[in-house]
């Protein structure tokens, strides 16, 4: 049990001394501007969203990336990729709070595991490096994409030729901006975290830049080995604590891994978060202290 407050996190997030490590539930809330529809973000709602809204069998239903590797199949990566492109980047989709907070603070560094645009559309006014994980690809070793942004356009850079100082953008699931790639099926995941596991799918420069980071885990439940395999690896270097995880209702599963990589579990949500800093009304009930 510690005495760390959401307020103290929300500071240490501004501060840039805590690094935000956003899962699906960022999303929550948001929805399409013209239907009202809710954006597909988690595990469920993209398997039927991919499926034209109709459930797959409940062996594929466990988990996106097992349906997505059914439907990569049937129909051929591109359907995937096509899917994934035409939800985030061809439709219109309402602010998510944590983007609206975390574009005014811009972070130095921030991991997204998501797919969509929001993080990248909250860093619009200010250059930035855009790091992208790609997978079964040929002519190269690394399962990373590099991306500059000037203020206005991406381009393409090496490794070598990054900025240091510009604030960095980790989306290991890819994105559908400046162009398509993701990590989306069964396949994907196995190529991209054995070189995650490897060291290949993180460029040098990060992994020196991460030495000594903690971070703060929203909108993750870490239920699911694809996630904790990911996060493991990406949280590599951290320092002791590795970080907090904001998990409402925690699991005993999700309780006994977060210490076992010595994360500390607050029983809150995103929006005790920003009530914290004033963003939001508190949500009622939320003990603010931390504790496993």
């Amino acid at each position: 049990m510690t005495t760390t407050t959401l307020s103290e996190l929300a500071l240490r997030l501004q501060e840039g001394s805590l690094v935000p490590y956003l899962g699906p539930g960022v999303l929550s809330g948001v929805s399409e501007t013209d239907s009202g529809e809710a954006i597909p973000a988690d595990s469920d709602s993209l398997i039927l969203a991919m499926n034209g809204g109709k459930p797959m069998a409940p062996r594929l239903m466990y988990e996106f990336a097992r349906a997505a590797m059914d439907m990569e199949l049937k129909k051929g990566r591109n359907f995937v990729a096509r899917f994934l492109s035409e939800t985030y980047r061809d439709r219109q989709w309402s602010r998510a709070p944590l983007h609206d907070w975390l574009s005014a603070c811009k972070p130095a560094y921030v991991v997204d595991i998501n797919r969509d645009t929001q993080l990248q559309d909250s860093f619009a006014d200010t250059p930035h490096t855009l790091i992208r994980g790609v997978a079964r690809i040929g002519g190269t070793d690394y399962r990373f994409r590099i991306h500059h942004y000037d203020g206005n356009s991406y381009r393409e850079v090496a490794q070598e030729d990054v900025d240091a100082d510009l604030p960095i953008l980790f989306k290991p699931m890819g994105s559908p901006v400046p162009d398509a790639t993701f990590i989306a099926s069964d396949a994907d995941y196995v190529d991209y975290i054995t070189e995650l596991m490897g060291g290949f799918a993180i460029p040098s420069f990060l992994k020196e830049h991460r030495k000594g980071k903690q971070y703060l885990l929203l909108g993750l439940r870490l239920n699911r080995d694809t996630e904790r395999m990911v996060l493991s690896d990406i949280v590599y270097g951290a320092d002791a604590p590795t970080g907090w995880a904001l998990i409402p209702e925690p699991t005993q599963k999700e309780l006994r891994f977060c210490r076992k990589i010595g994360v500390e579990v607050i029983d809150a949500d995103i929006g005790d978060l920003l009530a914290a800093t004033g963003t939001l009304a508190a949500s009622p009930g939320v003990d603010a202290s931390i504790g496993c």
